[in-house]
């Protein structure tokens, strides 16, 4: 089954009206039943230094959220986007999703960073999503940014039947060293046989590419700098696969925590 996709790797700002006009800017050259995937924070800004969440307004962002799903309405595509979300008093980093129906859906990032951890509630959920395309139905998993070192989530969601992962980040840290956070998307793909489809933020410190990897961990289209860009690239969700993870030595695995347990 095949799926179109298109990685927009754009700046991002604390300015959620200058986002949003730079995401409608955007979606004015995609095409139908595409899917588009946008960094971590695309809507509301994001950054290592939090404290502008005490100048964000949440009814800005709700009113900018309501602008976007009329947009993936109106272009008839499956839009994911990185936000910080003000739910219940408290703020968390989400994955916003907009169907062509109207539908909406919200992954809550699990595993928080340790600038998040104090200002943002860390998600309590770990599932999968289920979406509609021309070609037929397809189920994927979301992840964000640091959750990349957690292999056991992506795994997780590979088991409970995602084809593939939408990644979203703003991995723009000069401390990290070249290259690691690139080939751990590549592990991601391989090891679970599983498409990633990776966004990240147009940074001159960025040190994650945006890309589309093969379950085979083949590099199918990747951003070649960290400007301002659109990638795109036609996948066969046919060639998810579970070869290797049906493979696993699931017995020893639950005797080994077995016996860290229960001594």
């Amino acid at each position: 089954m095949k799926a179109s996709i298109a990685i927009a790797q754009i700046p991002i700002t604390w300015d959620i009206e200058r986002n949003l006009a730079a995401i409608t800017s955007l979606l004015a050259n995609v095409h139908p039943d595409e899917i588009v995937v946008l960094p971590e924070g695309a809507l509301s800004g994001y950054g290592t230094d939090l404290s502008a969440l005490e100048r964000l307004q949440p009814s800005a962002l709700e009113h900018a959220m309501d602008c976007l799903a009329e947009l993936a309405q109106r272009r008839a595509i499956h839009l994911f986007c990185g936000t910080l979300l003000f739910e219940h008093d408290a703020w968390s980093n989400a994955a916003l999703y907009f169907s062509p129906d109207g539908t909406r859906w919200t992954y809550r990032k699990i595993n928080l960073a340790m600038n998040e951890r104090g200002r943002l509630q860390a998600g309590s959920e770990l599932s999968t999503l289920p979406i509609h395309l021309a070609s037929g139905p397809v189920t994927l998993g979301v992840q964000i940014c640091r959750e990349i070192r957690f292999p056991e989530q992506w795994q997780h969601l590979a088991d409970c039947g995602a084809q593939a992962f939408i990644y979203l980040t703003h991995a723009a840290n000069p401390s990290e060293p070249a290259g690691v956070w690139r080939s751990h998307l590549i592990s991601r793909a391989a090891e679970n046989q599983r498409f990633v489809l990776a966004a990240n933020v147009a940074d001159p410190r960025q040190h994650c590419p945006s890309m589309v990897i093969s379950p085979r961990g083949e590099v199918l289209a990747e951003a070649n700098s960290d400007e301002t860009t659109v990638i795109r690239t036609t996948i066969d969700l046919d060639e998810s696969a579970n070869w290797y993870l049906d493979q696993r030595r699931q017995d020893l695995l639950k005797l080994s925590y077995q016996a860290r347990t229960y001594p």
